[in-house]
């Protein structure tokens, strides 16, 4: 169960990353509610998460689901660029979390 926790921990992670991106620093109130409500849930999860797994496991898995999610909405949503290296990247992150999870 906290492996489940701990991905939407992750994804909430993603969810305030992108919110910042609507909210443009912050000015705007909607955007910036949801953000900070995004990153509150995303760290209370998390800090529930470490609850029982290790704080090296948990933490790098969190901030590998951020940087993976938030790296492929940017291509997506905000048309950001991609390349092979990009690609590359982003799956040696995606093999990082994997072998976390297998590690512990």
């Amino acid at each position: 169960m906290n492996w489940f926790i701990l991905v939407l921990a992750g994804l909430l992670e993603i969810g305030w990353a992108i919110g910042l991106k609507y909210s443009e620093g912050l000015s705007k109130l909607w955007p910036s509610l949801g953000t900070m409500l995004a990153l509150v849930l995303s760290l209370f999860l998390l800090g529930f998460a470490m609850k029982s797994l290790p704080v090296g496991t948990a933490y790098g898995v969190w901030v590998g689901i951020g940087a993976l999610g938030t790296a492929v909405l940017g291509i997506i949503l905000f048309n950001e660029s991609v390349n092979i290296l990009k690609l590359v990247s982003l799956g040696f992150i995606c093999l990082g979390i994997l072998g976390l999870k297998m590690a512990h």
